[in-house]
């Protein structure tokens, strides 16, 4: 038997065959694009979505008939948040809006003065990534299409609906609804009513290792599928890559560092921190919860640097690996998109503050791969803030690539991180994983294990007390900062 996961991403929708044993059999892809009409938007049609999806499993049945013909449970990953708006006739109503679309910014403030418990039963504050106030922007600015809304699915449950006919979520994506009563794991009506919305526009909730229907006769047919396979009802993008990299038992995590860069860990309870700006969500199985750092540019930074003084990401790294000894004297601060952990300020920017006629592209390479990882220690400061302590953490993404970015990480947490032999256990892998356990009822701690791990990077201790003072110069610049840009 074989299990299929699927992540719709932002960039493109991944596919990914797993046997029983868990081991990777075979992949593929289809691209997405992003619309973005004005600034601070950013959109994708749903149909979109789909039409990757049949690109990405009919090359699977292309290459691989006998093991597409043998999937048994199929498993759901996806980007968060995005608004996707169904009328009475099933019909999409409008692009969905995406998780870093910033134009619901005002709508957030209107939702925590409309219900002052909204922290406290979200457990998370009202950002404009989130999709409650997408819905209310679209009610101010687009009364017509808010009035037909009948159902509001995110992007991988628009997916399933098409892959099976149900309305349904998980926990943990429903968790990044602003919708959700985060520690009962259930939908608020409190919540859904400052949206004007009740849970008949809802989907039906699952745990994402749990059952969620079946795959359609159609498209058994269509992929030539001997049985019909049970679709698992899945994870967000981050819970499904922990279930992949094996971040499922209390105190685990992981750091990534992709576009975006991310620090997540495990949790035995409901733990918010909203004053930090915490993410605190139902993970992807049950009686679990998890939290997350999150600030949105990692790599995105990086690349950001590289295309501006004519190099790649890689030369960049390079060319400061060779001679690192110690922090530099240039600080970059990180928020060329605006940020979520610890500030929740869309209108954050990135600044280079210490700059000489010493500074060139290689010192300020360092300060760039510095400012990052003074990113993540902002996030595991407020992790620890909420009472979370890390136990353990493997490295994720393009950036963990990079020995030395790791080692400045490392070397600013106080904590080893470990780096996995190679494989792609992100959110496609977690997805099958879900599929699997769906399929078969097995524990899902005795599948969602961590990989091998091919070395790990220690922090350096001769640098601590350098990194604790240069950060501390990091963390005071962002109050200055912002107060000079708004005069």
């Amino acid at each position: 038997m074989t299990y299929l996961g699927l992540d719709i991403g932002t960039s493109g929708v991944k596919a990914v065959l797993i046997d029983g044993e868990g081991s990777a059999l075979g992949e593929a892809s289809a691209p997405l694009s992003v619309s973005r009409p004005r600034p601070g938007f950013s959109e994708q049609d749903p149909a979109h979505w789909w039409d990757a999806v049949l690109k990405a499993v009919d090359a699977l049945k292309e290459r691989y008939p006998d093991l597409v013909s043998a999937i048994r449970g199929i498993g759901l990953s996806g980007q968060m948040h995005g608004a996707t708006l169904l009328d009475r006739d099933n019909q999409v109503i409008r692009p969905a809006i995406l998780w870093n679309d910033v134009r619901s910014a005002a709508e957030c403030a209107e939702m925590e003065e409309a219900l002052p418990a909204l922290r406290k039963i979200a457990g998370n504050i009202a950002m404009p990534g989130f999709t409650a106030p997408k819905i209310l922007w679209v009610k101010k600015h687009e009364p017509d299409n808010y009035a037909k809304i009948a159902k509001v699915l995110l992007p991988k449950d628009y997916v399933r609906f098409l892959l099976t006919g149900t309305y349904v979520s998980d926990m943990s994506d429903a968790s990044g609804t602003l919708w959700l009563d985060v520690e009962y794991r259930g939908w608020s009506d409190d919540l859904l009513a400052v949206t004007g919305l009740t849970t008949e526009h809802m989907p039906t909730l699952v745990e994402g290792s749990e059952p969620s229907g079946h795959l359609s006769g159609a498209l058994c047919r269509r992929w030539g599928i001997a049985e019909t396979p049970v679709v698992a009802g899945g994870g967000g993008d981050n819970a499904a890559s922990a279930c992949g990299i094996g971040a499922v038992e209390p105190g685990t995590g992981f750091v990534s560092l992709g576009t975006s860069g991310v620090l997540f860990v495990s949790n035995d309870k409901f733990r918010p921190n909203t004053e930090g700006a915490v993410h605190a969500f139902c993970h992807a199985i049950p009686d679990t919860w998890h939290q997350m750092g999150v600030f949105l540019s990692a790599t995105d930074s990086l690349n950001w640097f590289a295309k501006l003084v004519g190099q790649d990401a890689a030369g960049v790294t390079q060319a400061v690996a060779e001679t690192y000894s110690a922090p530099g004297e240039e600080i970059f601060l990180p928020y060329l998109s605006g940020e979520r952990t610890p500030h929740n300020n869309a209108a954050a920017r990135g600044s280079f503050v210490g700059l000489s006629h010493l500074s060139d592209a290689r010192t300020m390479g360092q300060a760039v791969m510095e400012g990052v990882a003074f990113a993540v220690r902002d996030c595991q400061r407020v992790l620890s803030d909420a009472g979370t302590q890390i136990d353990t953490l493997i490295a994720v993404g393009g950036g963990s690539k990079s020995d030395l970015w790791l080692e400045m990480i490392a070397t600013n947490l106080g904590m080893a991180i470990a780096v996995p032999e190679d494989g792609d256990f992100g959110g496609a892998f977690g997805a099958a994983r879900l599929g699997l356990i769906a399929a078969t009822g097995a524990d899902p701690r005795t599948i969602c294990t961590k990989p091998k791990i091919e070395k790990t990077i220690d922090p350096r201790a001769d640098l601590k007390s350098a990194y604790d003072d240069q950060y501390a110069r990091f963390r005071a610049l962002y109050a200055g900062i912002e107060e000079a840009r708004a005069l």
